[in-house]
């Protein structure tokens, strides 16, 4: 796995396929997991002729946290220094969950570096209001495990929430693998950032084309705060994925790369 080392010693470790491609896609992961959580669409972007690129966000994978406040702001620092030092820019950028969160701020902090946007079961703001009680429960509960119960609850809770069904079993050990990895306090930082996180009074800012796309059966991020994107960013294109759930990249990895590849060409 190549590594970009950043100024002060840093590093981000980072998956790629076709690197001679153009243009680049980065790919970033969600909370919790790791660049290699795109395996499913290294190859189609690839075939296509994109450059494919899927960082570990530093405190996640193998990227080490280099110390300092967690803050979704600080992410996207990383993920356009990151972006630029590679020489993957502009990129079209797709950000599922946390790593949604990322790719908007990075939108809206770095535009220059943004060919366009994909928002994977992502948000503008994550509040109760907006929220099933159910979902609103497994946020505080996460917290409280994070905060309280040790890494392997919290991995074996959230892999049998993303991947429940029985046939899913390879799928959970991956993403507890992950979870176990990550760096604890980012872990919890992160969550934290990601309740306070709120740029709905910026949505009208991003001006590249962007694709939200929705996993039917998302029990994680409702719908309904999806459609917050749609309205509130110019031009929006929204796709919702039958029977995809949170993890829609591998749970419905086909219809999801098709949404993403028609996006694309409709770009051209």
């Amino acid at each position: 796995m190549p590594t970009y080392f950043m100024e002060g010693g840093s590093s981000i470790h980072f998956a790629e396929s076709n690197p001679t491609g153009d243009p680049p896609v980065v790919l970033l992961h969600g909370l919790g997991s790791a660049g290699e959580s795109w395996q499913f669409q290294f190859e189609p972007l690839s075939e296509l002729g994109f450059r494919v690129v899927a960082p570990d966000i530093p405190g996640f994978g193998w990227s080490p946290w280099p110390g300092g406040p967690v803050s979704i702001p600080r992410f996207a620092t990383f993920i356009a220094q990151f972006m630029q030092g590679i020489g993957a820019f502009p990129a079209h950028v797709v950000g599922i969950s946390m790593g949604g969160t990322i790719a908007l701020q990075l939108a809206l902090d770095y535009p220059h570096l943004v060919r366009s946007l994909g928002l994977v079961n992502t948000f503008a703001r994550l509040r109760p209001h907006a929220v099933r009680v159910g979902e609103w429960f497994y946020f505080i509960a996460r917290m409280v495990l994070a905060r309280l119960g040790g890494v392997e609850r919290q991995a074996e809770m959230v892999a049998r929430r993303i991947f429940p069904r029985p046939e899913q079993e390879a799928l959970r050990e991956t993403l507890k693998q992950h979870i176990r990895q990550a760096d604890p306090k980012v872990y919890r930082g992160a969550m934290r950032a990601l309740m306070r996180f709120d740029v709905r009074q910026r949505l009208g800012e991003v001006r590249v084309p962007t694709l939200v796309v929705t996993g039917e059966a998302d029990t994680t991020v409702s719908p309904a705060v999806q459609e917050e994107l749609v309205r509130g960013i110019p031009g929006a294109q929204h796709v919702v994925i039958p029977g995809g759930g949170h993890a829609v990249i591998v749970d419905a990895a086909e219809a999801f790369n098709q949404a993403l590849v028609t996006f694309y060409q409709s770009l051209r």
